[in-house]
């Protein structure tokens, strides 16, 4: 699934190509799934026509601010939503889906088409909004920022990061694992799967770990690293092989007998990863350095749920 890293990388392609341009035709393709609250025809009345002034993102969301009268697009990419421009590649999480290429045009499960017109030089651009699986949204708000989706979000670890006295009560209140509260966009908006392993690996806490019984040196170690691993993954755009060689995320991706480990402890030995699954998620941890607390030190002595949205 695109987490914050990859929505951002869409949101800068988007002002790469868009900003300041007026989007002068808008093709739209029925799917009552996708489309949330709006007819695909709806959508494309309510869009043609403007200019586009600027993309902006908020955890996993993001949205076009749209010069004129009318609602703003305000997408959610799901589990395989992405961005194409004519012209070249779609880019999504690791790699490009094998099943889209620039010679074809307009790609397979594309939702929308985006004309946008130069002023200047009258030349136009085509973006599309593809989705193979139909789990993204597309939606229109008046006021994005304070409407649902984003409304109801957390934090954003890049934008509206709370004051470390603030952020610990927020964590130390809750009895569920910490993974699973990391899921919880109600939480903290725009970190997933991928993101949450490298900040608990980084900040050597077990996924599995209960949130209230996280010590003071192990809050400090999160809330640094929440901010510090988005923070390195949007400066390299969200390419995998820019990432540090410490990331997690460089070594998560084999499993079984034939899998090789390649990451290593600070003594020089060769890492273990484990897998298991927490907050409804497959979760990649390092055995000899995620420790998990003692189960007297581990019991849920106030139940609570954290919901993954």
């Amino acid at each position: 699934m695109p987490e914050l890293p990859e929505v951002q990388r869409a949101v800068d392609i988007v002002n790469r190509v868009g900003a300041g341009k007026q989007i002068s035709d808008i093709q739209t393709f029925e799917d009552s799934i996708v489309f949330a609250g709006v007819t695909h025809l709806d959508f494309a009345s309510e869009v043609k026509g403007r200019t586009f002034r600027k993309a902006h993102r908020y955890g996993k969301v993001f949205y076009l601010e749209l010069e004129g009268k009318g609602r703003m697009p305000v997408l959610h990419f799901g589990m395989t939503g992405m961005i194409q421009i004519k012209g070249e590649s779609a880019v999504y999480y690791r790699e490009g889906p094998k099943d889209t290429s620039t010679d074809v045009w307009p790609p397979r499960y594309v939702k929308f088409i985006l004309h946008l017109t130069d002023p200047i030089s009258d030349s136009v651009c085509e973006l599309a909004f593809l989705d193979a699986r139909r789990l993204a949204h597309i939606r229109l708000c008046a006021s994005p920022m304070t409407e649902p989706p984003i409304s109801e979000l957390g934090f954003d670890p890049l934008l509206s990061m709370p004051r470390p006295e603030d952020f610990v009560p927020l964590v130390r209140k809750r009895s569920c694992p910490i993974k699973a509260l990391l899921l919880d966009q109600s939480f903290s908006a725009g970190v997933g799967n991928w993101v949450a392993d490298e900040i608990l690996y980084h900040s050597r806490i077990h996924p599995e770990q209960r949130c209230h019984t996280l010590s003071d040196a192990q809050l400090e170690a999160l809330y640094f690293n929440i901010v510090n691993v988005c923070q390195i993954a949007v400066s390299v755009d969200a390419n995998h092989e820019l990432f540090p060689d410490d990331f997690l995320f460089k070594h998560r991706w084999g499993k079984g007998k034939k899998a090789k480990p390649t990451l290593k402890l600070p003594s020089g030995e060769l890492a273990t990863i484990k897998w298991i699954t927490v907050g409804g998620r497959t979760s990649a941890y390092i055995e000899e350095l995620q420790l998990l607390p003692s189960p007297a030190l581990q019991e849920d002595t106030n139940p609570e749920t954290s919901v993954r949205i």
